[in-house]
């Protein structure tokens, strides 16, 4: 065993109502834009996460084929992100409930 000190990561953050606010108005931007001009200009401008999350967002099954996602695995993504790392874990173990719920009402914003 070495005598190396364990590392502490310390507590685990937790994303706040302002946050998920902001992730909200950032998606339904992309995703509004991505109606009004087709996915071509975001392509190459967006990271290949981001594309998934709006095309999961408008229902877009051709897109999440194209860059080879699933629902699951997008939904799987976030739940960290609207929940923390521990909160997020236990949202994948009951089946994305909570994470599946988020991204319904900010699909009914569109």
């Amino acid at each position: 065993m070495s005598d190396a000190n364990r590392i502490t990561w310390g507590r685990p953050r937790r994303p706040s109502d302002a946050d998920r606010d902001a992730l909200r108005d950032d998606l339904l931007t992309r995703a509004r834009a991505v109606r009004a001009d087709g996915w071509t200009p975001y392509r190459a401008e967006w990271s290949p996460g981001r594309l998934a999350v709006v095309a999961y967002l408008l229902g877009d099954a051709e897109m999440l084929a194209e860059l080879e996602e699933t629902e699951g695995a997008v939904l799987t993504r976030y739940a960290a992100d609207l929940f923390g790392f521990v909160d997020g874990r236990k949202d994948v173990e009951k089946g994305l409930t909570a994470t599946q719920s988020w991204f319904d009402t900010v699909r009914k914003s569109l």
